[in-house]
């Protein structure tokens, strides 16, 4: 692993490791956590979890056409309503390459990864925390699944860090995320440096900057707004959030039925 790539072998692996892989031609990629003996923890929309009527275990395809895995008979192992898998190391990454997400790098590397969603400048924690918290949140859940707040990104973070941000309104601790929105936030900023830099590579130049600066502004290892949170905190909230929003719906039903 270097500068340029996070791209690694499989002999390299460690438990504990956050890894991911790319999806759709690298239009996104897919992260979870590695507890060892090939298998991967990682968090999924629901929808896109096949269910079985005949087995306690879930296919972790997103796919209705796609087979269960031949090798491991848990992999696909989920508990119902929630969106964390248990998945086999050759089914996680789906015949794409294997990268290792980076952890406590500095301000100047972090800077360097136009892309967003390969490293952090947080410290993880310790093997046997990450792995208790993945293992935790594969029984108990981590909420419902939110492309810009609560990703498989924010997951692995989470396990790797037990950090959470207390503020829910803006985008998660998910670099993919802070790169979707701040893209387009840079062009709009440097947009008025057009017209004072007539050289379109000074602009341009100008926009990157701005897009790197708001990514390492949204990096849990610099924002000022999160907090470690045990995860037997952290799956009790989301129990009593799941049984409010329960109480909810079905009280609206009622109203309704009046």
């Amino acid at each position: 692993m270097g500068l340029l790539t996070n791209k690694m072998e499989r002999e390299e692996l460690k438990a504990g490791d956050h890894i991911y892989t790319y999806r759709a031609v690298f239009a996104y990629s897919h992260h979870g956590i590695f507890v060892g003996g090939s298998k991967v923890v990682h968090f999924r929309p629901e929808h896109n979890l096949n269910s079985s009527s005949s087995s306690s275990f879930t296919s972790a395809a997103s796919s209705s056409t796609e087979d269960i895995c031949p090798t491991f008979p848990d992999c696909g192992f989920r508990q119902p309503n929630s969106g964390v898998v248990l998945s086999c190391l050759d089914c996680f990454l789906k015949n794409g390459s294997l990268y290792r997400f980076e952890y406590g790098v500095s301000p100047s590397v972090f800077l360097t990864k136009l892309r967003g969603g390969t490293c952090t400048t947080a410290q993880s924690d310790p093997t046997d925390s990450v792995i208790h918290r993945a293992m935790y949140l594969l029984q108990n859940g981590f909420g419902n699944y939110d492309i810009f707040k609560n990703n498989c990104e924010d997951f692995a973070l989470y396990c790797k860090t037990g950090l959470l941000i207390m503020d829910k309104l803006g985008v998660g601790r998910s670099g993919q995320a802070s790169s979707i929105v701040g893209a387009p936030l840079a062009a709009v900023l440097s947009s008025p440096f057009s017209l004072l830099i007539p050289n379109p590579i000074g602009v341009a130049t100008v926009t990157a900057g701005m897009y790197c600066m708001s990514r390492y502004a949204t990096d849990i290892g610099v924002r000022r707004d999160v907090v470690k949170v045990s995860v037997e905190d952290l799956a009790l909230n989301l129990d009593v959030k799941s049984s409010i929003e329960g109480e909810e719906e079905e009280d609206s039903d009622t109203e309704f039925v009046r």
